[in-house]
């Protein structure tokens, strides 16, 4: 597939995806959404690729849904068609890690859509908002759901009520990202996580993927028998026998995803 409003670049088991409407400041729109989607699901199924990189401009992730796009609409069209429900649901199924590497605005659905990657490395320029309020809507893809969950009920209330933003250290702080860099390091810091992801056994990868993700999902004993039965299932691949016996052996591992 031909994208117009992305670039996806696939070199060294990482594939970056890049959100390219620079004229709009990659404001969020249904072909951006189903380009994405459909990048997306091409990086889960290439063997290739063991993480992704969803990443914007220097000056913009994303600075939020296309408000020219959705201003006529109407509550039956979006009702309907269920906007951004179907392309949102193709990205969350990813099992493969996506790091998210923030510059600038991620605001509205850009919040929305980098919170939707397994973790944010921000550079330091980098404002996270919620500013749906202003328009007379409110966040509609995780605005309120996941970003309660990243940060707490207070400054979730309070940026979806306030419509402020967020700065790259207030979000550090709030664990809104995992960490913040300088502007011009932020794509190197990007690839040598992703780097670091690559090299380990996809299996166990995965693993951890879903095993923090389900902590969201169910209570605290649920989810520590599942974390624990996860981990024992493990010990049935060739990578767990390699990596306890490379470290052992004071070597580098060498996984095979098996």
């Amino acid at each position: 597939m031909a994208y117009e409003t992305i670039i996806v670049d696939v070199e060294d088991h990482i594939a970056t995806v890049t959100l390219n409407r620079p004229d709009a400041l990659n404001a969020i729109n249904s072909e951006l959404m189903t380009e994405l989607a459909d990048a997306m699901s091409a990086a889960q199924s290439n063997d290739k690729v063991r993480c992704i990189v969803l990443t914007g401009s220097e000056k913009a992730f994303a600075a939020g849904a296309d408000i020219a796009m959705m201003k006529d609409k109407t509550y039956v069209e979006v009702f309907t068609d269920d906007l951004f429900g179907p392309e949102i649901d193709a990205v969350s199924r990813v099992r493969k890690p996506v790091i998210a590497a923030v510059s600038g605005y991620a605001l509205g659905g850009g919040c929305e859509l980098a919170m939707m990657c397994d973790f944010i490395i921000a550079s330091e320029s980098a404002k996270f908002g919620q500013p749906e309020i202003n328009l007379g809507v409110m966040a509609g893809i995780g605005g309120t759901q996941r970003l309660t969950r990243a940060v707490g009920k207070a400054k979730a209330m309070d940026m979806n009520l306030t419509g402020r933003f967020m700065d790259a250290k207030e979000a550090e702080a709030a664990g809104l990202v995992s960490r913040v860099v300088p502007t011009k390091k932020l794509m190197e810091e990007a690839m040598g996580a992703a780097e670091k992801i690559a090299e380990k056994s996809m299996i166990s990868v995965m693993a951890v993927k879903e095993a923090v993700n389900r902590s969201f999902e169910v209570p605290l004993r649920e989810g520590l028998l599942f974390e624990r039965r996860v981990f024992h299932s493990l010990f049935a691949t060739e990578d767990q026998k390699e990596g306890m016996a490379a470290f052992l052996e004071k070597r580098q591992a060498q996984f095979r995803d098996k």
